[in-house]
């Protein structure tokens, strides 16, 4: 991995002679508050989770609303560019009650019921030089190694520092330091613990995470990319990714996207003892409003894949779908999946999906081998115009089946979500 790495930027070095920007970034500035942008977003979450054969809790019921005002200032003018990025988030409970928490929507208060609204704020400072910036605060991440995870009514917040650096045409390289991550749920600065995937008992949260990344445009059609990161007692990771496009006419495409980690766990194993390489290559053709996919995914090591404590969002791979990952160990899996863009037929901003991936030679409960499958149907309408342009409406169904090697608890569960967003910008 490191090889590849080293090899990409020299590459990429070596060709950019003639590639460097007229102008750069920073020299482009109009100054802090002629380039400032405010943008709000607004969104309102149903979901439930029916466990059929859980006996504890069967039926998760949650509902609210969650809005975000994100604020970030231009660059101040000159060679090193100034600037601040700032947010407030706030959620508001509709509906769930003790008896039917757990869906992830809100935390609980010492009595046991979900709060009835939430909010935090927070906010980064940032340099610019040329087309370096080096932001240290609260932010949004998507490393593959280090990603924030968005999937419920607020999105987690890390903090630290982040340089991102896009001097060479093509070529982006990015390294930080975090040293702690609040979760979506969790209020505090370092909220992010819970049960991990390879030892099910809680760990005391992040300490910090050290990541770097590169990613490289070689042509029009192909973009790779690598990442590496080293969260302190828990694990170290590498990461690559190849994606590649090859056109064949003006209505049909080919698409081509491989990605792979690679973990190890160190120091106080408070992840426990990882030990997993895991890949993903998925196949995509394009023709007109229709796209077919299919996709192969395979785990291999001592332990499944495990994330979590590194963000929420910290699994770049084709078969981390609905509800499941299919990220166990020794797991192969396979999926198939149709989108449909109805533009096409006359109605801009309605699309469909439906996907089918199945997983098994798990290494289950008691040696027995493992199995589940999930089917997830997807169906989402944006406004295109009027005063309610970019409103959205999205619901997504989930239907997760396994044998009991995998989890005598939870295997059977039916998940399904109803979203509504809108976004707004300000400024």
């Amino acid at each position: 991995m490191r090889v590849m790495k080293w090899s990409m930027i020299a590459l990429a070095v070596s060709a950019s002679t003639s590639q460097f920007a007229m102008a750069s970034s920073q020299e482009e500035s109009k100054g802090f508050f002629e380039d400032q942008s405010l943008n709000v977003l607004s969104r309102m979450l149903y979901m439930n989770r029916d466990f059929k054969n859980e006996t504890d809790q069967s039926y998760r019921e949650e509902a609210g609303l969650g809005v975000r005002a994100i604020y970030e200032s231009g660059f101040t003018q000159g060679t090193v560019g100034v600037g601040v990025d700032a947010f407030a988030l706030g959620s508001a409970r509709f509906d769930g009650g003790s008896g039917r928490a757990g869906n992830g929507l809100f935390a609980a208060d010492s009595d046991g019921d979900l709060e009835k609204t939430q909010s935090k704020a927070g906010g980064a400072v940032k340099f610019r030089l040329s087309d370096t910036v080096l932001k240290y605060g609260n932010q949004f991440t998507s490393s593959p190694v280090f990603s924030t995870d968005d999937s419920r009514l607020l999105p987690e917040v890390a903090t630290g520092t982040l340089i991102t650096s896009n001097e060479i045409k093509g070529l982006e390289l990015s390294a930080g330091r975090f040293t702690s991550l609040s979760n979506q749920t969790g209020m505090g600065r370092d909220s992010i613990n819970g049960r991990d995937g390879v030892t099910g008992i809680r760990n005391p949260g992040l300490t910090s995470a050290n990541i770097a990344g590169a990613t490289y445009q070689f042509t029009d059609n192909f973009v790779a990319g690598v990442a590496a990161s080293d969260v302190e007692d828990y694990f170290k990771k590498k990461y690559i990714n190849l994606n590649y496009t090859l056109p064949i006419n003006e209505d049909q495409s080919l698409n081509f996207d491989f990605n792979g980690y690679d973990s190890k766990s160190q120091g106080q194993e408070r992840g426990g003892d990882v030990d997993n390489r895991i890949w993903s290559l998925a196949a995509a053709y394009s023709i007109g409003a229709h796209k077919f996919t299919v996709a192969h995914q395979r785990s291999t090591g001592d332990t499944g894949y495990v994330y979590g404590v590194d963000g929420g969002g910290t699994i770049f791979l084709s078969n981390s779908v609905q509800y499941s990952d299919f990220e166990k160990q020794d797991e192969r899996s396979w999926q198939a999946r149709y989108d449909l863009n109805m533009k096409t037929y006359g109605v801009p901003g309605l699309s469909f999906m439906t996907r089918y991936i199945t997983g098994d030679n798990i290494e289950g409960i008691g040696g027995e081998e493992g199995k589940e499958h999930e089917w997830d149907f997807e169906t989402k309408y944006v406004m295109q115009s009027g005063p309610a342009k970019d409103l959205s409406f999205r619901i997504r169904s989930a239907f997760y089946r396994s044998n009991d090697a995998v989890d005598p608890s939870r295997n059977d569960n039916n998940d399904f979500r109803f979203i509504v967003e809108y976004p707004l910008s300000i400024l």
